[in-house]
C-alpha cells in the first residue's frame, strides 16, 4: 500500500512534469501531439472580434478544449483556473468591463511571464483607464492558500486544466467555497469512458496532452455532488480523436470526450429534477441571445414561449444573474413527483397500471 509520503511525492512529480511540458517542451499550440487540447467550437462573432485584439504571443501559447465564456459577464468578478498565457482572462477582461475583475491562477512561470507581459497592452486595447486583470502564481489544488476570499467570486472558468490536477475533489470543493451563492463554475475539460490505470496516467506525454488525468465521467459527477454542486449540467460535448498512432495504440479501448459543464452554487438544488408545476418565459433581453437562451444541452429557452421546468432549472435561473431576463410562473408550494423526461422515473409507477381494477391488495400496510 502506498504511504502518504509516496502519494505526495507522486503528486509533486506530476506537477513538475506538467510544468516542464507546458513551460519548456511546448513552444506553441502547434507542438501538441494530439487534438485533446484543441477545440472545434465555432466562436460567436463577438468573441472572434475580441480575440482578434488579443496579443499574438498570448494566442500562440493557448491550449484549450472549448469555449469557457458564458452569457452576461458585465461587472462580474471572475477566476480562471490554470490561466496559462492569459487568453481566456483577457477575453473575460473585455467582457466584464471596467466594473468587473478577472484573476488568473497558474503554476508555470513561463506562462505567467507571457500573461503579465501583456497586461498594459490589453488595458489600452480594450480602452480601459486601468487594468482589470491580474495573474497569481499558485496551484489550483490550493485556492484556499491564495488571497481570494470565500464567497467572493461570481464566476469560475477553466479550459482543459482540471484534468491536470492531482487532487480534483479538492479543486471542486475550493471552487464551491470561493463562489458567492448563485455563482457558477463554467468550464471545459477532458473526460473518459473508464478509469485510467496509473501506468498509463503517469506517462508524461499522455498526462501532458490532457489524457492521462482525464476523469472517468461518473467519478466527476460524484466529486461535483460531494463538493456541493448538486446538479451538474452539460452545455456542449464532443468526441476527442487521438490522431497520433503511438498514443492511439497505448490508449486502445479508452474513449475521450471534450465536455463543457456548468455547476451552480445553489444550496436548494435537489439531487433529482422534481416537478412543482413551474414554468419560465425568456424575455429575449440578453444582448448576445436575442431570440433564445441555451442554459444547457437540455434547456434552450425561446423568447416569449412558456417553458415548463423542474425545480432545479427554475432555481438556476431565478437565483442567479439570469433572473432579470425571465418571467417566473409558479412556486414550490405543490409537488407533483419527478419531472417527466429528466432521466429519472418513479420505479413503482407500473404497479398501479398492472393491477386489475378493484383487485384486493395482497401486500401489508404499516397503518
Amino acid at each position: 500500500m502506498a504511504t502518504s509520503a509516496t502519494t505526495e511525492n507522486n503528486m509533486e512529480n506530476i506537477k513538475e512534469s506538467v510544468q516542464e511540458y507546458y513551460g519548456k517542451e511546448l513552444k506553441s499550440s502547434a507542438d501538441l501531439k494530439t487534438n485533446a487540447c484543441c477545440t472545434n467550437v465555432e466562436y460567436p462573432d463577438k468573441i472572434k472580434k475580441i480575440l482578434s485584439q488579443v496579443h499574438d504571443e498570448v494566442m500562440s501559447k493557448y491550449y484549450g478544449c472549448g469555449l469557457t465564456i458564458p452569457n452576461e459577464l458585465e461587472g462580474l468578478k471572475v477566476l480562471d483556473l490554470g490561466s496559462g498565457s492569459g487568453r481566456d482572462c483577457y477575453l473575460a477582461s473585455s467582457l466584464v468591463g471596467e466594473n468587473g475583475y478577472v484573476i488568473g491562477v497558474d503554476m508555470t512561470d513561463e506562462q505567467l511571464e507571457v500573461a503579465n507581459r501583456h497586461i498594459d497592452y490589453h488595458t489600452e486595447k480594450f480602452g480601459f483607464k486601468k487594468a482589470n486583470v491580474e495573474f497569481k502564481k499558485g496551484s489550483i489544488e490550493a485556492l484556499d492558500e491564495l488571497d481570494i476570499a470565500d464567497n467572493s467570486l461570481d464566476l469560475i472558468i477553466s479550459n482543459c486544466v482540471i484534468n491536470l490536477s492531482t487532487d480534483k475533489p479538492k479543486v471542486l470543493k475550493d471552487c464551491y467555497n470561493k463562489l458567492k451563492e448563485g455563482g457558477e463554475m463554467y468550464f471545459s475539460d477532458v473526460y473518459v469512458n473508464r478509469r485510467i490505470p496509473n501506468e498509463l496516467a503517469s506517462d508524461p506525454v499522455i498526462y501532458g496532452e490532457c489524457l492521462g488525468g482525464a476523469l472517468y465521467w461518473n467519478d466527476f459527477l460524484d466529486f461535483s455532488i460531494k463538493a456541493g454542486f448538486t446538479d451538474p449540467r452539460v452545455v456542449e460535448a464532443e468526441a476527442i480523436t487521438i490522431e497520433n498512432p503511438a498514443l492511439q495504440e497505448k490508449l486502445e479501448g479508452y474513449e475521450f470526450y471534450s465536455v463543457t459543464y456548468r455547476l451552480f452554487k445553489i444550496p436548494r438544488l435537489e439531487k433529482d429534477c422534481e416537478d412543482y408545476g413551474q414554468a419560465v418565459i425568456y424575455k429575449g433581453s440578453m444582448a448576445d441571445s436575442p431570440n433564445y437562451f441555451k442554459m444547457d444541452d437540455g434547456h434552450v429557452f425561446e423568447k416569449g414561449k412558456v417553458h415548463p421546468v423542474c425545480g432545479n432549472s427554475y432555481l438556476m435561473l431565478e437565483q442567479t444573474r439570469f433572473k432579470d431576463h425571465f418571467e417566473f410562473i409558479g412556486s414550490f408550494d405543490n409537488h407533483f413527483g419527478i419531472f417527466p423526461g429528466c432521466g429519472t422515473s418513479n420505479p413503482f409507477e407500473s404497479l398501479h397500471s398492472e393491477a386489475p381494477s378493484g383487485a384486493a391488495s395482497t401486500g401489508s400496510s404499516c397503518c
